[in-house]
């Protein structure tokens, strides 16, 4: 049921370290996360994108190092579909995403609090109302546990290579939108006060 103590620890040492970033990041804070949504802080972009770069070549070095295996999950259409604007509603009306939030909870944040207690109560809804649900997500097709090497047919490190030239261009082309003068005519961007400014500040 459970992995070795060796991985357990590992993932709790990974899991702390983690966590310690997302938080010297500072993209556990709302008003981060609000900055990037109204594409005037870019910190939280910046830092998946790295995220993704790093961990795309780590896993890959430790499966062909032998030291990892690659679980993956079928493609399935409907549940990504349902999955990304669940996801995405969340996130906008929360302020913070599952990782973030839980950072936050450490920070002492209230308000990140009552938003794990309701992924929690989420997830065991979802799990009730899977029966009914199943059908919905199944219908819109399925393309099995594909990856993308094994869609373009061709070499792991060489869909990294092209992943890793990409994100760095986007990471060049935002670091350089980021440090270009303000407009002349608009002035200093300037984040606006979320609608629920009020509330977020009285339940934190």
């Amino acid at each position: 049921m459970f992995d070795s103590p060796d991985k357990l620890a590992l993932g709790f040492v990974s899991g702390i370290f983690f966590g310690f970033l997302l938080q010297k990041g500072r993209v556990a804070k709302f008003d981060v996360i609000l900055g990037q949504f109204l594409l005037k802080d870019w910190r939280v972009f910046k830092i998946m994108l790295t995220a993704i770069a790093v961990g795309s070549v780590g896993v890959y070095g430790l499966v062909q190092g032998d030291l990892a295996s690659l679980s993956v999950k079928p493609l399935v259409y409907g549940g990504i579909m349902v999955g990304a604007v669940l996801f995405g509603v969340g996130m906008a009306i929360f302020g913070l995403c599952p990782g973030t939030s839980v950072a936050a909870c450490g920070e002492g944040n209230r308000h990140a609090m009552v938003g794990v207690l309701g992924m929690f109560m989420g997830a065991a809804l979802f799990v009730a109302a899977y029966p009914q649900v199943e059908p919905l997500i199944q219908g819109l097709g399925d393309a099995g546990k594909l990856t993308i090497p094994e869609w373009l047919q061709i070499s792991p490190w060489l869909t990294l290579a092209g992943l890793l030239l990409v994100i760095t261009v986007v990471l060049m082309s935002v670091e350089y939108l980021e440090r270009r003068p303000p407009n002349e005519t608009t002035g200093p961007r300037r984040a606006t006060a979320p609608p629920f400014a009020p509330l977020n500040d009285i339940i934190r």
